[in-house]
């Protein structure tokens, strides 16, 4: 079922993702070579209690950790750990918070000190389409608008799209309907109205759009160990125009006005 949200909800969801973006950003700050990725997670969870919130992943069907973190190859759903970041890794970091009985949902792949050309035009790429998706999520349109966005601005410039994960439906809940594929056709899939509210989070590949499932049950990473990249906003669906409820605003104060 696909919950409509009242104006005063996605109020209350827009503080959610703020929060989000807000730690988002404080990470920004401690993301150089040298720093473990478990250390990142214990700032991320430091962060959102100290500001009345929870971690929304922390426990989440048993995810033991309050950020997912992807780092070079790995796609989603990565445990932070003692793996030291180093120059040139890029790392994917999916946040959630859950403050007044609402989630909010976010992510950003960082550089880690001097990345290569082709990589950050991967980072580039992914970050552009998240737009053109969410460009597409207004009322009277479909899923599918928002898929075929996505894939069409990535695939021509050369880069693959994730098959096996999608966005999703957002409120009380992390994880609601509807699915919000990254591909799709024009026109097809449920209709976009008022309230809804979705996340919108182009996983694109550097190589082919294949992707393996570690044996941890979590960590997803491409098949061929080429760079993924990951950037999620989440948004309420509004006549005309999307309403963004997350925001990169406090990581790009710190990374500068491209953050890549």
């Amino acid at each position: 079922m696909i919950f409509l949200k009242t104006d005063e909800e996605i109020e209350l969801m827009r503080e959610s993702n703020r929060l989000v973006g807000m730690t988002l950003g404080e990470l920004a700050k401690h993301i150089k070579p040298g720093i473990t990725t478990l250390q990142l997670d214990e700032i991320a969870e430091d962060f959102i209690r100290s500001h009345g919130a929870v971690p929304s992943f922390l426990g989440y069907n048993g995810f033991p950790y309050s950020l997912c973190i992807s780092v070079n190859e790995n796609v989603v759903h990565g445990f932070p750990s003692e793996y030291i970041l180093k120059d040139g890794d890029i790392i994917s970091v999916d946040c959630g918070t859950e403050k007044n009985g609402f989630c909010g949902d976010s992510a950003y792949t960082f550089c880690v000190g001097e990345v290569a050309e082709d990589v950050k035009a991967l980072l580039r790429t992914t970050k552009e389409s998240l737009y053109q998706g969410i460009a597409k999520a207004v009322e009277g349109n479909r899923i599918g608008d928002i898929g075929e966005a996505v894939q069409m601005y990535c695939e021509k410039r050369g880069f693959s799209v994730v098959r096996e994960l999608v966005g999703h439906g957002i409120g009380r809940k992390m994880h609601e309907s509807p699915e919000v594929p990254n591909y799709g056709r024009r026109g097809t899939g449920p209709l976009l109205k008022k309230g809804m509210c979705i996340a919108i989070e182009p996983m694109i590949n550097q190589g082919s759009k294949n992707v393996v499932f570690e044996s941890d049950g979590w960590t997803v990473r491409t098949k061929d160990r080429k760079m993924s990249a990951h950037f999620e906003h989440t948004v309420a669906i509004r006549e005309g125009k999307a309403d963004i409820l997350s925001t990169f605003e406090f990581v790009e104060a710190v990374l500068g006005n491209n953050g890549i």
